[in-house]
């Protein structure tokens, strides 16, 4: 019971401290330190170890020997190499999924891209920013592009490298000005359930690398 207990306990600190990472409540190159997170999330020591080295796992948080953690930093050489990672890598998923995905699949996508498109991307409190509902909506509808393509070792690189992008995008709270996001993953969308799997791949690239050159813009300035 008690190690039901502590496991839960450490389900719900990562993922508090997942989403503070990704809300800019701890900043780019910042060092996390045990004493401050313990406090903060009222846990144990073990337990923000094991949060942070999961976080480290995903993306998020780098690991300096002797040292200890701190939040990923930012840059445009890094952004580079995760975008052209991260088309590589979906880019062959989604490939895959086209080529081996089934109706249930096809269903879940639709379903998860109806949700996306009837999410306000921008919240109405305060500075408008990108809201938390549609960066659910969209991980989850990017995610479902590639959930047919029957490889979940390809799918776990897939989701660790979307934590990292969406990390950049989280951070800088660009807005995509002149973009027309929702037409690009209807495109997507469409492609895919065509089984036009050249086409499809070419609209996944474009649209990352348009969020990238977005990105660059955010981070030059």
């Amino acid at each position: 019971m008690t190690q039901e207990k502590t496991r839960a306990n450490t389900e719900a600190v990562h993922a508090l401290l997942r989403a503070d990472v990704l809300g800019g409540v701890h900043q780019p190159g910042e060092r996390l330190k045990f004493a401050s997170l313990c406090e903060r999330y009222g846990a144990s020591v073990s337990v923000i170890r094991e949060a942070l080295t999961r976080l480290v796992e995903q993306g998020l948080v780098e690991s300096e020997p002797k040292i200890g953690f701190k939040v990923r930093s930012v840059s445009i050489d890094d952004l580079r190499d995760l975008t052209a990672t991260r088309i590589d890598i979906e880019t062959i998923a989604l490939a895959y999924a086209i080529e081996r995905g089934g109706v249930d699949w096809e269903a879940d996508m639709v379903g998860a891209h109806h949700k996306l498109e009837r999410t306000p991307m921008l919240t109405t409190d305060g500075p408008p920013r990108i809201s938390d509902e549609w960066e659910d909506a969209h991980g989850r509808f990017h995610i479902a592009l590639l959930d047919g393509c029957g490889s979940p070792r390809l799918l776990d690189i897939a989701c660790s490298l979307r934590d990292a992008a969406e990390f950049y995008r989280r951070w800088s709270q660009t807005r995509d000005t002149g973009r027309d996001v929702a037409c690009e993953h209807r495109e997507i969308l469409e492609a895919t359930l065509a089984r036009d799997s050249e086409t499809a791949v070419e609209r996944l690239r474009q649209h990352y690398q348009r969020t990238a050159e977005i990105l660059e813009t955010a981070l030059t300035a």
